[in-house]
């Protein structure tokens, strides 16, 4: 990444974000990282044997240097009921998709420490971790290591939190960012009062002294280019590169990013009990107003259902995780999206020069 305050992992500025549950995967990452951009691998709902195996795989199709992403476990805090009382009104869809519903019960930490003593044993570039700040004597452990930790923010006081730990970098999401928000504590009250990118980074930049990635919306270079004048050093961008012939994500997915059918995006619960930004499709409106707080809970509950939609070909029950500038996906290789990213970002700064 260019600019003096990350290391210098990739030729660009350019961040392949990690997306958990689909898109990122080995072939991605190696493609981004071979064009000049730096890719991350996604360990979030993986077993940790199945992230050591995605790690492998990137090794042995690339030299160049790479991140995991990890979920921070997640308190015990949801009520049963509401979850309960969640199930039965999706008790129609799983006996229309020919399904059962799935255990809410079944893991709220997502292996998290056997993830980390992996990545601690046998150390990647970097690590990034959303939905809270890891221990200070985690982040000092991976210092050590070698890895280079970074801390997802979607408010300029968890900014503060990530520094305060020993983090080494900052992750800026703005609320336009697809699929979940990394807020560190999970606030109904707070649903939908998030900012926007270009409103956050001024405020992070002035909280802290770290350096800064800037995430949330971004889809053309002339973006990045603004982002990085406004103090990131790097931009991260998903759904940008959903529709890549590398990403995993599905193909249903990968059409609905610009089918003129789902003309908006919204911060739901429906699918996960956490706010994430998705495509509204008919679950959303169905049942995104009833989905109670209730991470991974909801999430173990409806993965039975997403997955049976995906593979009876109806994304109407699926989870098409968007950014709010999801119109402007390209399809395009990850390599080429790269190289059309950074001519933008060059003829960007070049026009205000």
């Amino acid at each position: 990444m260019s600019g003096a305050s990350l290391p210098s992992y990739s030729a660009y500025p350019v961040v392949q974000a990690p997306m958990a549950g689909g898109g990122s995967n080995p072939r991605l990452v190696t493609a981004v990282g071979a064009a000049g951009g730096f890719g991350f691998l996604a360990a979030g709902y993986k077993t940790p044997e199945a992230m050591y195996e995605e790690i492998r795989q990137t090794r042995d199709q690339s030299n160049k240097p790479f991140g995991v992403n990890l979920f921070m476990p997640q308190p015990q805090a949801t009520d049963p009921s509401a979850v309960a009382v969640y199930a039965e009104q999706l008790a129609g869809e799983a006996a229309w998709y020919g399904t059962a519903l799935g255990d809410p019960d079944a893991g709220t930490d997502d292996a998290y420490e056997a993830k980390v003593a992996i990545l601690l044993e046998d150390p990647v570039p970097m690590v990034s971790f959303t939905f809270g700040v890891p221990t200070p004597k985690v982040l000092e452990a991976f210092r050590k290591a070698g890895t280079y930790t970074v801390v997802t923010a979607t408010t300029a006081a968890e900014a503060l939190a990530a520094e305060w730990a020993g983090a080494d970098a900052v992750c800026v999401q703005g609320m336009e960012a697809g699929g979940h928000q990394g807020t560190h504590r999970d606030d109904p009250l707070l649903d939908g009062a998030g900012s926007g990118l270009l409103a956050l980074l001024p405020q992070v930049r002035e909280a802290v002294r770290l350096p800064l990635i800037a995430a949330g919306g971004l889809m053309r270079g002339g973006q990045v280019a603004a982002v990085l004048a406004a103090g990131a050093s790097a931009a991260q961008l998903g759904t940008a590169f959903l529709p890549c012939p590398e990403s995993a994500a599905h193909p249903l997915h990968k059409q609905a990013l610009t089918d003129p059918v789902y003309t908006r995006t919204e911060l739901t619960r429906a699918f996960s009990g956490r706010p994430a930004r998705t495509l509204v499709n008919r679950f959303v409106r169905e049942h995104g107003r009833y989905a109670p707080p209730g991470y991974p809970q909801i999430h173990h509950l409806t993965a039975p259902l997403r997955k049976a939609a995906a593979d009876g070909g109806d994304p109407q029950a699926m989870s098409l995780w968007a950014g709010q500038g999801h119109r402007l996906a390209r399809e395009a290789s990850a390599g080429r999206l790269v190289e059309l990213l950074v001519e933008e970002m060059q003829a960007a700064r070049e026009a205000v020069a």
